[in-house]
């Protein structure tokens, strides 16, 4: 029986990396997790033990720092394809790049009507990410929102589902829907200025969830979908994943007090998963 090595990578994970930008009136702070996968010729390393085409995650973990002070001065999407650049170009053994990043935002704090100059209030469990993968070839850029927390209180139901004899949820057709929300989207066309495409998307996927009239969550995570890749004709496809954050009407009655779907128990656990790539045929 011959045994060989299959597909490989290794890399530098959870690299945590703040910046200030100074700029004249003010500050710029930024706050990223990078993780770094290499691919290529380390088959020796596997098989004999020899180092000699690995470069070690250390390094890779201090390139990443080192390039932040001239390259991280915009989109997590620039600074992740000139990681990604850099380690093809300097590493004759390594064939495909793969730079992730997750940005964790901060707003300078609104006092009195201001911005202050060098004060910040973070965003919250909000987070941009992207993923670049690159070789010689080809790249691929897919970036996305990582739990954005969004909730309506009107406007969502859920009827007409399966009923068995294990069921006991009730229907209802005005109900709170919540979820925290992940949101992958790839690009057919790279973009000029990424922020801007970032904080488009954003802004549609929003006003959907909004002005949706929902009768299910697949049925709001279809449309959000469908919504940005209408508007955005860069997108080829986009992943959404709306775990259902659900909010169970408190009983009141057995104080006899009316219930009028004021009064909810909010839970984390269990909840349902709901999960789709909407894409264009």
């Amino acid at each position: 029986m011959k045994i060989r090595l299959g597909e490989n990578s290794y890399g530098k994970n959870a690299v945590q990396l703040s910046k200030i930008i100074r700029h004249p009136a003010y500050h710029e702070f930024r706050q990223i997790t990078v993780n770094v996968s290499l691919k290529g010729d380390f088959e020796e390393a596997h098989t004999n033990g020899d180092n000699s085409k690995i470069l070690p995650t250390d390094t890779q973990k201090n390139t990443v720092y080192a390039l932040a002070k001239d390259h991280f001065k915009t989109s997590i999407e620039d600074f992740a394809l000139y990681l990604a650049n850099h380690f093809l170009s300097t590493q004759e053994q390594v064939t495909t790049a793969t730079v992730e990043i997750l940005e964790h935002p901060f707003q300078r704090m609104l006092l009195d009507g201001n911005e202050h100059p060098h004060a910040y209030i973070s965003g919250g469990s909000e987070k941009r990410t992207t993923i670049v993968t690159k070789d010689a070839v080809n790249v691929s850029i897919t970036s996305g929102i990582a739990d954005l927390l969004i909730l309506k209180t009107t406007d969502s139901a859920f009827e007409k589902y399966i009923k068995d004899r294990y069921t006991t949820l009730k229907e209802t057709n005005d109900r709170i829907l919540a979820t925290k929300c992940i949101a992958r989207w790839t690009f057919d066309k790279l973009p000029a200025d990424y922020t801007a495409q970032y904080n488009s998307i954003r802004d549609v996927l929003l006003r959907t969830f909004a002005g949706h009239k929902s009768f299910s969550v697949q049925q709001t995570l279809f449309a959000m979908g469908q919504a940005v890749l209408e508007t955005h004709a860069g997108v080829r496809e986009i992943y959404l994943e709306m775990p259902n954050k659900h909010h169970i009407p408190f009983n009141l009655e057995q104080f006899n007090i009316q219930h009028e779907n004021e009064i909810f128990i909010a839970t984390d656990e269990p909840y349902g998963l709901i999960a789709a790539t909407i894409t264009r045929e």
